[in-house]
Order: C-alpha cells, then sequence, then structure tokens
C-alpha cells in the first residue's frame, strides 16, 4: 500500500467506505477523543474543515479510546457528542485503536510514512494530526498540542500546489 487511498475504513454509522472517495483532495486525519483536554480542537477541525472544503480539503476524524480512556462511549454516542457539542460536520469514522497489534492499518501506514520524534512510529495521544496531499501521501505529522488553527498555512501550501 502506497497512498491513504489504498485503505477502507468503516464509518460511525457502520458504513465501510474507500478512502479512494477523498482521492483529489487534501486531508488531515486526527485520532480523536470526547473526554480529553484537547477536545476543544474539534473547534478548531471543523473550521479547517468549513474554510477549506471548497478548494478540496477534509479533516476525517477517527474516535481512539486509547489514551486514558478517554473515548468511552458508543459511536452513536460520539456522533451525537460531536454534532451537539461542536456541529461537526467533517467525516467522522468507527473507533478505532492506532497503537499495537490491532492499529488499524490505515494508521499503521501513517505512522511508517511518519515518524514521530526521534522516529518512533507510536502515537503518543489523542488529537496526533496526519497532514495528507492530493495524491494520499502523508506529508507532514503534528503532535497533539499543535493547534488545528497552526497547520493552516500547510494546508494552503498543499492546496495550491
Amino acid at each position: 500500500m502506497t497512498a491513504l487511498y489504498d485503505f477502507d475504513a468503516r464509518t460511525i454509522d457502520g458504513r465501510t467506505q474507500s478512502l479512494k472517495d477523498y482521492a483529489g483532495k487534501a486531508l488531515l486525519v486526527v485520532n480523536v477523543a470526547s473526554k480529553c483536554g484537547f477536545t476543544p480542537q474539534y473547534e478548531g477541525l471543523e473550521a479547517l474543515h468549513r474554510n477549506y472544503a471548497p478548494q478540496g480539503f477534509a479533516v476525517l476524524g477517527f474516535p481512539c479510546n486509547q489514551f486514558g480512556h478517554q473515548e468511552p462511549a458508543s459511536e452513536a454516542e460520539i456522533a451525537c457528542f460531536c454534532q451537539a457539542s461542536y456541529d461537526v460536520t467533517f467525516p467522522m469514522f468507527s473507533k478505532i485503536e492506532v497503537n499495537g497489534p490491532n492499529a488499524h492499518p490505515l494508521y499503521k501506514f501513517l505512522k511508517q510514512q511518519a515518524p514521530g520524534l526521534l522516529g518512533t512510529e507510536a502515537i503518543k495521544w489523542n488529537f496526533t494530526k496526519f497532514l495528507i496531499d492530493k495524491e494520499g501521501r502523508v506529508v507532514k505529522r503534528f503532535a497533539p498540542n499543535d493547534a488545528p488553527e497552526s497547520i493552516a498555512m500547510d494546508i494552503e501550501a498543499l492546496l495550491s500546489a
């Protein structure tokens, strides 16, 4: 597998979706959680999604409960929380694991393509972000504490390329 588009993922409402559906778009893939100190980043992620979607950009949210059990809810509860609390319109997917033997194949690919500090592949916490170019290649990895608005210039550069 050489591009994000080679993977499938289950949507938050249980449908299998080919990530080929996002071919030609720049993407920001994020592991999210509802009960995390970084949860307010949903607001910034949604702002990026709304601002740049007309130019061919999307945020893809992947709930994960591997960090401090900060995403214990069901998919239905997560979807409701995201809608009610942050008016999330970007695509949300079913809860996955991002580390360990049961890590989703997409996340195995993302971590391999863009290792973190000192070359470690492990995701350290919720709201780790991966910026993907229009060809499905990983361009950059951002730490959980990188605010979504700080990524805007990187997104604009990809969209204008």
